[in-house]
Formats: structure tokens, sequence, C-alpha cells
């Protein structure tokens, strides 16, 4: 009999499945809060130069050393980054009367010496209590620390993507499962009680080696222990969870105000998680394949005990195993590089198309998603709004993809979302509303683009190399997380042109999704060669059979932006 009748006799859909499911589904939740972290932890206060310590016995109030202390911009909003080198006097009110001297004299050509904050900032801390850049003083000169934060923390999933991608296929899903737990428990640990950004960016480097091994592992112990046909209905859910932690991140992130709490209660969790790990039982397919099948029948008695169907697994043996899984390790024995991406024409044009979707996708969500502030929306309302619409987005996409067919649907995604952050570079800053609903709305487009190229990609690759290739294409999704925080620098310079960059590159890789293949009612390639029929044309529909085979890629719903 086939691996999936051997699974139905131990019990696919019993008491194991569901719990199962559920103790992994649960940690996603805290993994969403890992990943957006950085919009409260480092969310900049108001801030501006300290007084004169020669002021700090005089008997003025604030508000009058403010006002001798730091020059206003253009806005009449006091400079972040200047102060006078002296103390201006005479802009006090004198006996009542307004100064004969006012602020704004000094953009009109008045000589007036300023000197950068050499005794440090004031910050506003009435939103949150302290966040790494009030500690560490991250502003001015040094602001671009506060991306490059972000930076290394994706490079770290980049990373762990890397390290425990291999590994989990040599040492087993489940022990790579626990580490990647502690991990994140002791690197999240360790960030909150951090006394240096460098020690913090190190830390955080840890969490997202961290979240790539969770992601990896979580999502391969769900599917190899659930049967094909509600695999589509647990990638769903899966999905949701992630969801539902932007949600969850908002309500801690409002009741905790300080980074170093918020950070620690994101991260205590994981030691709870890393105990109950040692209770999944490892793939009895990675088992066989790994050439351990008295593992393998041990775990599938276990199974079958939890669901109540001992007598029915005493008849399983390691010879059953081989047969069932005789499939399996005859496809594995190919020998297949990354190489064999780019060597014929529909192939190479696909992993290039397919990786210009991926990258513009996590660059764009991600220039969106971690820079909550610019919009003048309370940063809690604005978390939980970019969160909740993952839901309608991802429901709309998923019916898009079954009615008009999976590149159209990729396409329009991806270049709707390009064309409203393009128009949010022309409305005006004070159009907060019309500003945020447009954002929100890019955003929600970009979640639908996520759930789509993860189900596209596992259609269009061939089976025998499905795994290079989307490893390739989940490798540029990282780059581009990656480089998107850095693209915010360059607003010092040009204040549009980070929306340009962020709307322009959804629309040209959804221009180079037009030349992929349609793969909806076809069955799935398993060479190479069957994916150059299809890029020629020569493709047969799907065979009722095959329309089974084909919800297996479905699971790759479970994976989440990262």
């Amino acid at each position: 009999m086939p691996f999936a009748e051997l699974l139905e006799v131990v019990g696919s859909t019993g008491r194991f499945q569901i719990v199962h499911v559920t103790l992994l589904c649960i940690p996603v939740l805290m993994m969403a809060s890992h990943n957006l972290l950085q919009n409260f932890v480092a969310s900049v206060p108001y801030h501006y130069c300290s007084a004169h310590t020669n002021l700090s016995q005089s008997q003025l109030s604030p508000e009058e050393t403010l006002l001798i202390t730091v020059p206003k911009d253009q806005r009449g909003e006091p400079q972040k980054c200047q102060r006078y080198i002296t103390p201006q006097w005479d802009l006090l009110p004198k006996n009542g009367t307004s100064s004969s001297r006012e602020q704004g004299d000094i953009q009109d050509g008045l000589d007036i010496e300023l000197q950068g904050c050499t005794d440090g900032w004031l910050y506003n801390l009435t939103d949150r209590s302290s966040t790494i850049i009030s500690d560490w003083d991250l502003v001015c000169d040094l602001r671009s620390l506060k991306e490059m934060g972000q930076t290394v923390y994706m490079g770290g999933v980049l990373v762990g993507a890397l390290f425990f991608g291999v590994l989990s296929d040599r040492y087993g899903r489940r022990i790579l499962l626990l580490v990647s737990n502690l991990l994140m428990a002791v690197s999240g640990t360790c960030a909150s009680f951090s006394n240096s950004f460098s020690l913090f960016c190190l830390f955080r480097f840890g969490c997202g080696m961290a979240l790539s091994g969770l992601g990896l592992n979580t999502f391969s112990l769900i599917v190899e222990w659930i049967p094909t046909r509600v695999r589509t209905a647990v990638g769903t859910i899966t999905g949701y969870s992630y969801t539902v932690g932007q949600l969850v991140l908002a309500v801690l992130a409002y009741f905790i105000r300080d980074w170093r709490w918020l950070t620690l209660a994101v991260s205590l969790p994981f030691y709870v998680f890393f105990l109950v790990s040692w209770w999944f039982h490892e793939s009895s397919r990675w088992l066989v394949l790994n050439h351990k099948p008295e593992a393998a029948i041990k775990n599938l008695k276990s199974v079958a005990k939890f669901n109540g169907r001992s007598k029915e697994a005493e008849k399983i043996d390691v010879k059953m195993l081989h047969e069932s899984m005789k499939k399996e390790m005859s496809g594995s024995r190919g020998s297949y590089t990354v190489l064999d991406l780019f060597r014929t024409p529909t192939m190479r044009t696909m992993t290039i198309s397919l990786s210009a979707v991926w990258l513009s996708t996590s660059f764009a969500y991600y220039g969106l998603a971690m820079d909550l502030q610019k919009f003048g929306v309370d940063i809690y309302v604005i978390q939980v709004i970019f969160g909740a619409v993952d839901i309608p987005a991802k429901v709309i996409m998923s019916v898009c993809m079954s009615v008009l067919g999976r590149r159209p649907s990729q396409c329009g995604a991806l270049i709707i979302a390009g064309v409203t952050i393009l128009i949010n570079v022309l409305v005006p800053i004070d159009k907060q509303t019309l500003r945020t609903c447009l954002a929100v709305l890019g955003k929600g487009c970009l979640a639908a683009s996520f759930n789509c190229c993860y189900l596209y990609s596992g259609e269009l690759f061939p089976t025998i190399i499905r795994q290079n290739g989307m490893g390739v294409v989940s490798m540029m999704a990282r780059m581009g997380a990656m480089v998107a925080p850095m693209v915010l620098l360059t607003g010092d310079y040009l204040p549009w042109l980070p929306g340009i960059i962020y709307g322009g590159a959804p629309i040209i890789s959804g221009v180079a999704g037009i030349f992929l293949p349609e793969t909806l009612g076809s069955p799935l390639p398993d060479t190479i060669q069957d994916v150059e029929d299809m890029g020629s044309g020569r493709r047969s529909k799907m065979a009722p059979k095959e329309a089974i085979g084909l919800q297996d890629t479905q699971a790759d719903l479970l994976k989440q932006p990262a």
C-alpha cells in the first residue's frame, strides 16, 4: 500500500493530528511577533537636543529653555539634531511683550551659529516608556542604525534558512525544531537584557536564525503527518495563525510599553514551546528515507495508540514500510543541483521570473510593514489594521486562483500593490486617512501575493528539483526583506524616493510574471522535460486522480513571509 494508505491505518485525521497541528500552530503566533517586533522596540520618539549644561540650574521653564536652546525648522517644530552654540537669551519675552527677534529669523539670513546635540537628546516618551532609540541615542547621525538592526535580523533569517534547511534533511525535523525553540528563547532573552546596540543586533541575528528553523521544521512536521485531503485546510489555518500573531503583537505592545519587557514577553513562551516539542514525533517519512525503519514503525504505532487504533497498526512491519515508500525512495536517488534550474529555456525563464516575484513581494511587504510611524496614525491601531487586512486578502486570492488562474492572480496582486504605493507618493502628508487606506490596500495585495507565490512556485517546479527551486526563490524573498529597511534611508535625501522604489518593484515583477506558464488544471510536472513541454504549450489536462496530487502543493501555504 502507498504511504498515504499506511497513514490512514494509524489514523490520518485523529486526535493525534488535531493535537499535533494545534501545538505546532501556537508558536507561529509568536513568530509573527518577533518578525514585526522592531515596529515597537525601535519606534522613534519625538526628540530634540538637550539644553546647555549651564542652564541646568536656571529658573527657566522647560518651554523657555527649549525656546532659547533649539532653533525651529521650516514647520515651526524644534529641530531634532541641532541647537544654538550659546543660549539665545534675547528670544525670551520681556515684560510680557514679544521678543524683538523671532526664531524664524535664523532662516532669514541671521547669522547664528549652530552645533550638534553635544549634550545628548531629550525624548518625549509618552507613547512608549523606552525604546532602543532612546536608550542608545540612535538618532541624527546614528539614525541609519535603526534600519541596520532590522537588516541584521533578516540576515539571520537568511542564514538560518540555509543552515537549518541542510541540517533538518540530515538530522531530522524534531531535533532541529527543539534547537530552534531553544535558540529563539535564549536569543530573545539575551536581546532584552543587552547593554549595547551591538549585542542587541547579535542576539536578534540569533532570533532570525531561529525563526527560519521554526518555520521550516514546523511546516515539515505538519504536512508529513496529515493526509493530502486536509492539507489545504490545515495550511489555511496555519497561515491565519501568523495573521492573528500580528494582532497579538499589537495587544502586547499596547500593554507593555518598555522595549526590554516587550522583547522578553515575546521570547519567554519559547521556553514552554521547547518543552512541548519533546512530545512531537519525528516524521516517519523522513525516518524511512534515512534508513531508520524501526524508529518509523515505533512512531507509527505510537500515533495509532493515540488515535485508538492500536490493533490496526499491529500488522505494520519493515517490509510494508519499504513497499509504501518505494516511489519516494526511487525519486530521491537522482542527482540534481541548483544549476539545473537554469540549463533549459523554460526552466531558466521560470526561475528568473519567480525570483523577481518573490524578491519584490517580500521587499515591498516589509517596506510597508516595518515603517508604520510614517502614516501619522496611532501605531497600535495601524498594526491591528495591517494585520487584519490579511484575512480578506487571502480569501479573495484563494477565490481568484481557483477562478481566474494562478498567473493573472499573481500578476494582478503585484501590479495593484505597486500602483497603490505609487499613488501614495502623490498624496499630501496631511491626508493621513487616505494615505493609510492606500497603504492598507497595498499591504493586503502583497499578503495575497505571498499566498499565491508559495502555491504557484510549488506547482511550477518539477518534483525532482522542487526543493532546490523553492530554496532559491525563498532566498530571494529573504534578500528582499534585508534590503527593504535600508531603502528607507534614501528618504533623507529625496522624501519621495522610497515610495517610488517600493511601488516600482512590484509592478516590474508583475510584468515579469506574465512569462510564467499557467498551472490551473494542469498536472504537476515531475521532470524538467515536463516543464519544457508545459512552457511550449504541450501539456495535458489533469486526470481526476492527479487532481488529488495537486492539493499537495497547497501545503506550501503553511509558510509565512520571512
